[in-house]
């Protein structure tokens, strides 16, 4: 993550607009907070159009409770935490939050966070799946709404494979190695067209598909609280990114770089086609199809994630998105708040039986994690693209949701960052990284949130 995240996060400064809200699970005929005027806020990190699309959503809504107000903003990604925090404890403070999963436990240590009512409570474990219901869950209490899931699988280019003589997508590591080598064109010394590639300057860009090679070699980041990236399967993990780097050169890490809005050069090498492969979550489709155009955007397939030589199958590393409710907003905005969110993630809201919430995350790409969603869309989620990430939803591991999380994130991030620039070795790389974990997990308390292993599906 975050998501982390994306190409679609192109928001700067603020939108606003004054909105209406009705009632939902919480209260579907009285009016939230007994009828008098009340005002929210929800911040977000949406680009303008989906804005545009969560308030036509909410004009829709308008009508039922015309005395709730919600002012909209939106900022990057890149300071979507760095706001909840900074505005947590202030009369500035959003009323609602869109969070990655991996930032609740710290929100609720800390008090930012309200627990959901227990209607919504039960909502949410009635349903969405397990694994990401729990993800919403601290210590057997719901925070949040989910609304996403995202999780990785190899996107290729299959204009690129045909003529470099390949027919089918690797499999295994050593089938990947063989083909990002034919992938890969040079002009002397420098790679014109490299045929694996990896990101940079974004952590969950870093760190996610690094961990989905990893569950693919049968290892994980952390069991039972402990992180395990001195096991035999990091090992190997490590030493296949040096190899990718400085082995078989055919990673160049200065065509890897993310911007603040999680788009950048790793994205637009690989719709200029001067990547051939990388592995990336399902949210980026909308990026993809709006810097390729329809045409060229059909080249582009997706397969599983490799199998290592210590793996027992293709394992994709999946997160959720949720939104909150800040703790320190009065009881009638609470109540409005979780109103208007029962709402809109419900099944009444939206079109042919999905969420208001679904209808706008679909048109990002998105997997909505409602599984009334999933069955309401089981027809576009069969497209090409996007059916290749829901067929390995049964197999998806989530990632570790664990109080000093971000940290953890960020500090494998450097350590596997050294290894693409050159910096330091593998083996050096994953003995500070396993230190650093040590560190950070000791001084957070190892306390966790949610599930650390298992499924995960919608």
């Amino acid at each position: 993550m975050t998501k982390i995240r994306r190409g679609r996060a192109l928001a700067a400064g603020f939108l606003v607009a004054g909105l209406a809200l009705s009632g939902g699970v919480a209260s579907a005929t009285t009016p939230p907070a007994g009828g008098e005027n009340v005002k929210i806020s929800f911040l977000t990190h949406w680009g303008p159009d989906t804005v545009a699309l969560l308030q036509s959503a909410v004009d829709a809504y308008h009508q039922d409770h015309p005395n709730v107000t919600v002012e909209i903003k939106a900022v990057p990604f890149g300071d979507l935490l760095t706001t909840v925090r900074a505005q947590a404890g202030g009369s500035a403070a959003p009323t609602i939050a869109g969070i990655y999963d991996l930032w609740l436990p710290e929100l609720v240590r800390d008090g930012v966070v309200a627990p959901a009512p227990d209607a919504v409570s039960q909502d949410v474990g009635s349903n969405w799946g397990a694994s990401t219901a729990s993800a919403a869950t601290v210590a057997g209490t719901v925070y949040g709404v989910p609304n996403e899931i995202d999780l990785y699988a190899l996107n290729y280019n299959k204009k690129l494979f045909a003529d470099a003589g390949i027919t089918a997508p690797p499999a295994t590591w050593d089938e990947l190695l063989a083909d990002a080598q034919k992938l890969t064109k040079r002009d002397g010394d420098t790679i014109s067209q490299q045929g694996f590639g990896l990101i940079n300057s974004w952590a969950a860009g870093v760190v996610h598909p690094f961990a989905s090679l990893l569950a693919s070699n049968g290892g994980s980041l952390i069991t039972d609280g402990k992180p395990t990236l001195d096991s035999k399967q990091a090992t190997e993990t490590f030493a296949l990114y040096e190899n990718l780097v400085k082995g078989v050169k055919v990673t160049d890490p200065t065509m890897g770089t993310a911007d603040a809005n999680t788009a950048g050069p790793f994205l637009d090498n690989f719709v200029s086609g001067k990547t051939a492969m990388i592995i990336m979550a399902n949210w980026w489709e909308s990026a993809l199809k709006s810097g390729m155009g329809d045409q060229a955007f059909a080249d582009i397939a997706t397969a599983p994630i490799p199998v290592g030589p210590s793996g027992d199958g293709p394992h994709s590393i999946s997160y959720s998105w949720m939104t909150v409710v800040s703790a320190k907003a009065s009881a009638a905005e609470q109540a409005a708040a979780w109103d208007f969110l029962s709402w809109l993630n419900g099944p009444t809201s939206g079109k042919s039986g999905a969420s208001a919430m679904a209808d706008i995350l679909q048109s990002m790409g998105i997997l909505p994690s409602r599984t009334s969603d999933i069955a309401a869309y089981t027809d576009r989620l069969n497209r090409p693209f996007m059916e290749g990430y829901v067929a390995q939803l049964a197999n998806a591991k989530p990632f570790p949701i664990v109080v000093g999380g971000q940290e953890f994130t960020e500090a494998l991030q450097k350590q596997i960052e050294s290894i693409e620039f050159g910096q330091a070795s593998a083996a050096d790389a994953q003995k500070t990284a396993q230190a650093d974990a040590e560190s950070i997990l000791a001084k957070a308390g190892g306390a966790t949130a949610g599930t650390t292993a298992g499924t995960s599906g919608g």
